[in-house]
């Protein structure tokens, strides 16, 4: 009898695209929040009511922060599409990754399913996927087909069926986790260019400033006051989006790697669980 020495599954070789839709979004939402940043940059930040005379060239009425921010300059509208888009992708990795958990926590799901193993009702195990849904439970479920294949397979070593299960589970985590981390890029760049975007701010508004100090016949301090504030106007939105980006960018990632550890906790109980299941019993030693 030949013996096999490969299981791969059938669309194991077939590459699976990733789906466009992330980028899509992406390329759809970031001209957007720009456009719709500078609209209310030039509309309620400048609004003549914010400024003395009603004239967005003169200095903000005292308390008017809309005025204040405005005075910031160009790279106000730049900071502010900064922070929303930080807000939109933090919404949609949100929904995102909870749609990949499931209906349930993924420890309770992990629990049930070696539970089910170790009872060997492998069809439990697969209906308990099925009620779950989300991709810890598509990765789970796609090991325990092959699981359940690999027990009709005589023809095969243990080691070979334990290797197949794995590599199941691997290939169907390769496919699920880039969808998990999409546009978490977007995220982590924004928390980094962010604080430099509203430094770059700052400068011109000091250089701003002290030009027109400088150049008038007295010192303004009223006009050295309003410049600095300006200014600073540029850090404090550079901050306030790097820090919440960051702060976003490391909740998503610990989540990713709470559903990728119940993954590898799932699968290791498949492959302890069948390994006991098909232990091969000592040899006897022969008698004469």
């Amino acid at each position: 009898m030949e013996k096999k020495t490969a299981v791969v599954s059938k669309d194991a070789n077939v590459e699976k695209k990733p789906s466009p839709i992330g980028g899509v979004f992406a390329s759809i939402v970031i001209p957007i929040a720009l456009i719709a940043c500078v609209l209310i940059y030039m509309f309620v930040f400048g609004a003549p009511a914010n400024f003395e005379g009603n004239d967005p060239n003169n200095h903000p009425l005292p308390g008017n922060y809309l005025g204040i921010v405005y005075k910031g300059g160009w790279v106000v509208p730049i900071l502010l599409t900064l922070n929303l888009l930080v807000f939109i992708f933090a919404i949609e990795r949100a929904l995102t990754i909870s749609k990949a958990k499931g209906k349930g926590g993924v420890a309770q799901f992990v629990r049930t399913i070696s539970t089910k193993l170790r009872q060997r009702d492998i069809n439990g195990a697969i209906a308990a996927c099925d009620n779950q849904k989300g991709s810890v439970a598509n990765v789970v479920k796609a090991g325990l087909l092959k699981y359940k294949e690999m027990q009709n397979e005589p023809e095969l070593l243990k080691a070979e069926k334990v290797a197949a299960i794995q590599k199941e589970i691997e290939e169907s985590t390769s496919l699920e986790l880039p969808m998990l981390e999409k546009n978490l890029v977007i995220i982590s760049t924004i928390a980094s260019i962010s604080t430099l975007v509203g430094l770059i701010g700052t400068v011109l508004g000091m250089i701003k400033a002290f030009s027109a100090l400088a150049t008038s016949g007295a010192p303004d301090s009223v006009a050295l006051a309003n410049g600095i504030s300006e200014a600073l106007i540029n850090t404090a939105l550079g901050i306030t989006g790097s820090t919440i980006a960051i702060i976003a960018y490391n909740y998503f990632t610990s989540k990713i790697d709470e559903l990728t550890y119940g993954i590898d906790e799932a699968g290791f109980s498949m492959v302890s669980t069948f390994t006991a299941e098909h232990e091969t019993p000592a040899a006897r030693p022969h008698t004469v």
